[in-house]
């Protein structure tokens, strides 16, 4: 498996053959006969194309052999070479002018522009950045604009109609549709924080931070990688859920980086193995859900909440916690101070505690 990410390259622009979107109409409430078209009428002047430039260093192959340089006298001296690239984004606040995109898309920057629907073009700055979820925000200085409405990723359910926006292969603003495929995907290896909505809505290069779209014209991801061999779209592509877009970027816009909290505790998943050594019943599902406990330091946030060695989280605030890696996404994207309600499984006694997150 390789998992790409989908910034384009504005040189070497490459046409590839789309599979097509199926013929067979459905039927959308609000919307004109069997078309989204009015909803992306509204919807689309929310989403950008954005051009980087940057810089590299480039070094002649040959010169990296000491013998060689030592043979004919010559000394290795560093080139810049000028390089473009493409990606996308999205306005999300029209007063201030916050743009969201993916980190990957901006990194190394020397210059920024963001291209409107509209055809207007504006220089961007980087407000934040942050590589552990991918995520970056811009500000252009700009009247007239349209935002996009942020939707609830954590309503989401596996096989809701989606569309992605953005700008493959730098062609220009693009609309593919299809359906979320899969919820929680992690462990790509790719970030540092996981938790990909999987869609088989068409992604390319150059969608990287384009908007991911419910059919109600909300915002309920960023787009950010593929799976392709070819690095073309194959039906498996990655979003970033809106809901921890939301939780990146109030930390970006107030502090221009992301201050993750902690709770001081080693975690893993619980396996049908663990759950017997504990003794811990199933879920009513059957389902064995939660992250364990293996290990408290002492001092931290969760010690002065009480949390032992074997005990199982399986909720944050109201919010299931399935894995060691739900536990991690939403603890580090809480901003320091912040206190949580901890729904622990100790033995066969759940009880519900109270944690303030640390540094």
């Amino acid at each position: 498996m390789r998992v790409r990410r989908v910034v384009g390259s504005l040189f070497g622009l490459v046409l590839i053959a789309l599979a097509t979107w199926p013929a067979t109409a459905f039927s959308l409430a609000g919307a004109d006969g069997f078309s989204i078209a009015p909803m992306l009428e509204k919807v689309t002047p929310a989403v950008v194309n954005i051009a980087v430039k940057s810089h590299t260093t480039v070094h002649n192959p040959l010169l990296q052999d000491p013998f060689f340089r030592q043979f004919f006298n010559m000394q290795d001296i560093p080139q810049q070479r000028v390089q473009m690239s493409a990606g996308s984004g999205v306005i999300i606040d029209a007063g201030r002018g916050l743009v969201v995109s993916n980190n990957h898309v901006v990194k190394g920057a020397d210059e920024i522009m963001v291209t409107l629907k509209d055809r207007r073009r504006f220089r961007a700055q980087l407000v934040g950045a942050d590589p552990g979820t991918d995520i970056a925000l811009l500000h252009i200085d700009s009247d007239n604009l349209t935002a996009l409405a942020i939707g609830d990723s954590e309503q989401l359910r596996v096989g809701d109609f989606v569309a992605a926006i953005g700008n493959p292969f730098g062609l220009g603003q693009t609309v593919t549709a299809g359906i979320v495929s899969a919820l929680g995907r992690s462990g790509l290896k790719i970030e540092g924080y996981e938790n990909f909505i999987q869609t088989d809505a068409s992604i390319n290069p150059g969608n990287s931070g384009g908007a991911l779209v419910n059919f109600q014209g909300q915002l309920i991801g960023i787009n950010t990688a593929i799976i392709g061999p070819s690095g073309g779209n194959v039906g498996i592509g990655f979003a970033v859920p809106s809901a921890m877009v939301k939780a990146v970027v109030r930390q970006l816009a107030d502090n221009g980086e992301v201050r993750r909290g902690r709770l001081g505790v080693e975690i893993q998943d619980l396996t049908p193995d663990l759950a017997d050594t504990f003794d811990t019943p199933a879920g009513g599902d059957g389902a064995i859900e939660g992250a364990l406990i293996s290990k408290v330091l002492s001092g931290s946030p969760a010690a002065s909440a009480g949390l032992r060695p074997g005990d199982i989280v399986t909720g944050i605030d109201g919010q299931p916690v399935r894995t060691a890696g739900d536990l991690r996404n939403r603890v580090g994207l809480l901003p320091v101070g912040t206190e949580v309600r901890l729904e622990v499984l100790r033995g066969s006694t759940r009880q519900m505690l109270l944690a303030r997150i640390g540094r």
